[in-house]
């Protein structure tokens, strides 16, 4: 029975999968561009396109969906689990961009090969701290007590940001239910 249901998911995904390709290989160029040239919302990662807000958009109605929220209840319940996401998602290393896997950033402030049309937002603490530890590190010349008192910095950032995610997290168990707030707990944005 468990095999079935994975064949079953598996052959989901896959078709979903097509769908999704056929359909981006079969939209018509904008005018003044030729086929394939990324839009204003996309941006190349990995050799494909990828639209940020598109996946923003889809991820919040997944959430909303799995916790069970109507379109009123969303509007104060999505802004604070967003929050959530996002704090969750820096201190993993994952936000702006993969800075986890200790990738430099273009101009832009993105991964290179990204938009460079894209608005820059502005680093976290965060994300400020462990650049700032990146770009000692590759200097050679570095000090150890410089290294030293930078990876103080960068803890101290994570700390406070461990802070405001203990907030947020406190600021979203409030409003939700009961049923919701187990939701939250599988999908790992409550403790």
């Amino acid at each position: 029975m468990l095999a079935r249901k994975i064949v079953l998911g598996a052959v989901a995904v896959c078709i979903v999968g097509l769908l999704l390709a056929s359909q981006s290989l079969s939209q018509p160029a904008q005018p003044g561009r030729r086929a394939g040239e990324q839009g204003p919302q996309r941006q190349r990662v990995g050799g494909r396109e990828f639209d940020s807000e598109r996946m923003r958009q889809m991820m919040e109605r997944r959430m909303r969906e799995q916790l069970g929220a109507t379109e009123q209840e969303w509007k104060v319940l999505g802004p604070r689990v967003m929050k959530v996401s996002e704090l969750r998602r820096q201190l993993s290393g994952f936000g702006r961009g993969g800075t986890f896997f200790g990738g430099r950033r273009g101009p832009q402030g993105d991964r290179p090969g990204g938009r460079q049309d894209a608005p820059a937002r502005e680093l976290t603490p965060l994300e400020k701290a462990s650049e700032q530890l990146r770009t000692l590190l590759s200097d050679k010349a570095a000090t150890p007590e410089d290294i030293k008192k930078q990876l103080t910095a960068l803890r101290a950032a994570r700390e406070k940001g461990k802070q405001e995610l203990a907030t947020a997290q406190l600021q979203l168990r409030k409003i939700v239910t009961v049923r919701q707030e187990a939701q939250l707990v599988l999908m790992d944005m409550l403790d």
